[in-house]
């Protein structure tokens, strides 16, 4: 088995199968060299545009700034983490952003695709996907690279993608604010209406004679006491009257006072949530911290011509020795009557 292995591959020892095909591998290298060169001519000239951000810690900017229950815990100038890197590739592959990006630029043309094409949208989303791409960095930033036959093109819709992430964060962002702020607001007009009516019957009371119960209560037993003691009997009459006005508001006086200091917390508690939820509701806050913006670029990134040219020429030149190889192998074989 041995020798008949060697003796079919005789003839591609590397030396002598080249020099006896000398003639056709150097024809097929020039030809593969010129044919590569004249494909890597003919492919279109692409410039490439990178925006790099961060995303930012926390969405929420009342967290940031008005929570009393914060703890430094959220930043507005923290960077986010990869959560927060992983979130902000979502919003960038969004339909919303590739749509607006595809509207502006009018890329259907700008790609040359057919506008009757019936899979017209398909060519797009897939030329959109080719030629803009997204990718998180081992730093948690990210990368919005945008490939185009326009250096301006290119920088103009990278820099675009970058804007339109915050514009795409805030209205996600306030879509649930403004619903919470409604019902926020909803309780804490409510909880106020309700204090209001509280402090109205508190009011009542007060003119009637109750301020201080407990108070009031100790200090008339006092002067009760000592009223008798002095035989003042007008004067024990007129605590008396006091007395009963007492004794027949005075458990309404104590529910109401205790009732408005309850509710004077959850007042103040909800008074801070309105707040923060009126600033979610309202604000308008970049999501990302840039830190380099794309511009245009002075030359081309795509194709490596020489590169093109080089791989193809070996590739074909490969090719064509095994395929010589092949076909001098099955001449042998043919000839030994093997086959």
């Amino acid at each position: 088995m041995t020798e008949n292995n060697e003796d079919i591959f005789d003839s591609t020892t590397l030396l002598v199968f080249l020099l006896k095909w000398k003639k056709p591998l150097v024809v097929l290298f020039i030809i593969s060299a010129l044919v590569s060169i004249t494909i890597s001519l003919i492919i279109e000239e692409k410039y490439k545009s990178v925006v790099v951000m961060f995303p930012a810690a926390t969405n929420s900017l009342s967290k940031a700034l008005i929570a009393e229950s914060n703890g430094g815990k959220y930043d507005v100038m923290s960077f986010g983490e990869e959560e927060q890197a992983e979130q902000m590739l979502q919003v960038l592959n969004s339909d919303h952003i590739r749509n607006r990006i595809c509207k502006k630029y009018d890329l259907l043309n700008h790609y040359g695709i057919d506008p009757n094409d019936p899979y017209k949208n398909t060519q797009l989303s897939e030329e959109y996907s080719s030629s803009i791409g997204f990718r998180r960095t081992k730093f948690q930033s990210v990368e919005i690279t945008v490939m185009d036959i326009s250096p301006d093109t290119a920088a103009l819709i990278a820099n675009d993608i970058s804007n339109l992430l915050d514009t795409v964060m805030n209205r996600m962002q306030k879509q649930r604010a403004v619903k919470a702020l409604k019902i926020v607001e909803m309780e804490y007009n409510e909880l106020r209406d309700f204090m209001n009516k509280m402090n109205d019957s508190l009011t009542v009371l007060r003119k009637l004679g109750v301020n201080d119960y407990e108070s009031q209560v100790e200090m008339y037993t006092q002067e009760s006491a000592k009223a008798i003691a002095n035989g003042n009997n007008l004067g024990v009459e007129a605590i008396d009257k006091k007395m009963e006005v007492l004794s027949e508001h005075g458990s309404a006086y104590m529910q109401l006072s205790q009732t408005i200091e309850f509710q004077t917390e959850r007042l103040a508690n909800l008074r801070l949530k309105y707040k923060e939820a009126s600033v979610d509701a309202t604000a308008e806050i970049p999501y990302k911290f840039v830190v380099n913006s794309a511009f245009r670029a002075e030359k081309k990134s795509y194709p490596v011509r020489w590169l093109i040219v080089v791989v193809a020429t070996f590739s074909s030149f490969i090719f064509g020795i095994l395929m010589i190889i092949v076909v001098e192998n099955y001449r042998q074989l043919k000839a030994q009557g093997k086959l």
